[in-house]
């Protein structure tokens, strides 16, 4: 895998760096996130979340709550950015990130 892009937010104190083998609009990429306070993970802790790009967040919030989903955020900007997020739960309470497509900078 190579790095696709990398954005530093100085306001939220995080760095995402976008990996994958190749263009994001024909293959999947994975999101890592670097937290600049944070000196140390453990085990368990070291995992936040998986994201999944989809095209409207808005109303796939909408289709994953019909279906019985748990939106544990809203879709909405992101505090410290432009895209378009909102989380939501696994069965097991792990997080899933529902993303806008990235745009052009």
């Amino acid at each position: 895998m190579t790095i696709l892009r990398q954005k530093e937010y100085p306001e939220g104190r995080f760095t995402l760096a976008f990996l994958g083998y190749g263009d994001e609009s024909k293959h999947t990429a994975i999101e890592l996130t670097y937290n600049w306070d944070t000196d140390k993970y453990d085990l368990g802790n070291a995992f936040g979340h998986i994201a999944i790009e989809v095209e409207d967040v808005y109303k796939s919030c909408e289709e994953f709550r019909f279906k019985g989903a748990k939106i544990t955020r809203e879709a909405g900007p992101m505090k410290h950015g432009g895209s378009i997020l909102a989380f939501m739960e696994d069965p097991d309470g792990y997080k899933i990130e529902l993303l806008s497509p990235k745009r052009s900078d």
